[in-house]
């Protein structure tokens, strides 16, 4: 009996989540890592960039070479890795003005599908939280994205999580706006 029941376990439990944490390489491809360089994203929205120095456990300050605050990031790095789109995790990074209104949303260095992922991008996808407030943003609902379902969902699921809690720990001088 007892067998029989870690049998069991194993082809309901552990076997269907063998496909995540393998990065789902059982669908015919092995999944290669996409780099994204975080100074570029953060340059995109603030050329004059120059430090991100951390803040708390969730908030970055973006600072330029006087050390005048351009903006804040955060990034689900750390804390999303339960998180899985189609092949692994889907990190992203949140980058906000001084009166954290969101400025882009980007996906960090991942294993998703390079064409599925421009495709997000070409459809407005990572555009979809601009010019709002972190409050406004996590009340996005998400109108299918064909083909890139999982991709869209995972980074909706990292951006839902990372407001939820960053907002819970604001930078102080960012609290008071």
């Amino acid at each position: 009996m007892k067998f029989r029941i870690s049998i069991l376990v194993y082809i309901f439990i552990l076997l269907p989540n063998y496909g995540q944490a393998q990065g789902r390489q059982n669908k015919g491809h092995r999944p290669t890592l996409n780099q994204v360089s975080n100074k570029e994203l953060v340059q995109s929205i603030y050329p004059e960039a120059d430090k991100v120095t951390e803040l708390n456990n969730y908030w970055y300050k973006i600072v330029n070479k006087q050390s005048k605050t351009l903006g804040y990031a955060i990034t689900s790095r750390k804390y999303c890795d339960h998180i899985i789109g189609y092949n692994n995790t889907t990190p992203i990074m949140i980058i906000t003005d001084k009166n954290m209104i969101i400025r882009k949303v980007a996906l960090l260095s991942n294993y998703e599908t390079p064409s599925y992922v421009k495709r997000l991008e070409d459809n407005g996808f990572f555009k979809l939280w601009n010019g709002l407030k972190l409050d406004r943003a996590s009340n996005i609902e998400l109108d299918g994205f064909t083909g890139a379902t999982m991709t869209a969902d995972a980074v909706a699921e990292n951006l839902k999580y990372l407001i939820e809690n960053a907002k819970k720990k604001l930078p102080n001088d960012a609290s008071k706006r």
